[in-house]
């Protein structure tokens, strides 16, 4: 069965953006980026709320020339060969390939797919993502932490859900972002 994994890069005080929506300040620089490229490498198929899509789509035209460093090379590559599945109820057609749009998070579609995947699958978006966790849908939760204090905004992890996780290994890079990658357990 594939696993169904949250990805998240945050603040010290648990933000994905800050209280304006910026998140300039989570950008990875190479060694975190080609860390997140080796994770992301066998994923099959990213759901996506739709205000994460619209980030994420600039990967399908990212440039990948000469100029670009190899690991955002290496990122446009791996997303563009992976299938995406939005849910936005705003959202009428996709703008990128191997992309679909559903209306509406449905947690038993999401389960048959973790059973007949044949890769894993990522889900990207803290509300989205929410709500895979409220469900019990979210085997795998990998946070990496930004040596910074935002003091608000959207929280990478939902409110008013108990979720057990066991650590299975943490890293710490040398710009002082740690990744902490949990499994869920019951």
């Amino acid at each position: 069965m594939a696993k169904l994994i949250y990805s998240a890069i945050m603040s010290l005080d648990g933000y994905i953006a800050d209280e304006h929506g910026n998140f300039d300040w989570a950008a990875p620089d190479e060694e975190v980026h080609a860390f997140v490229n080796d994770l992301e490498r066998p994923i099959g198929t990213y759901l996506y709320g739709r205000r994460m899509y619209d980030v994420m789509r600039y990967w399908e035209t990212a440039p990948t020339d000469a100029s670009q460093p190899p690991v955002v090379r290496d990122y446009a590559r791996i997303w563009q060969a992976a299938d995406k599945i939005v849910y936005s109820k705003a959202l009428a057609t996709a703008s990128t390939t191997r992309t679909r749009i559903e209306k509406d998070f449905d947690t038993e579609a999401v389960r048959r797919m973790k059973a007949t995947a044949p890769g894993d699958l990522s889900i990207g978006g803290a509300h989205l993502a929410a709500q895979a966790i409220r469900a019990g849908l979210v085997d795998e939760i990998h946070l990496f932490v930004v040596p910074i204090v935002v003091g608000g905004g959207t929280r990478g992890l939902p409110d008013h859900a108990r979720v057990k996780l066991q650590l299975l290994e943490e890293r710490r890079f040398a710009a002082g972002v740690v990744h902490l990658h949990y499994q869920t357990r019951g």
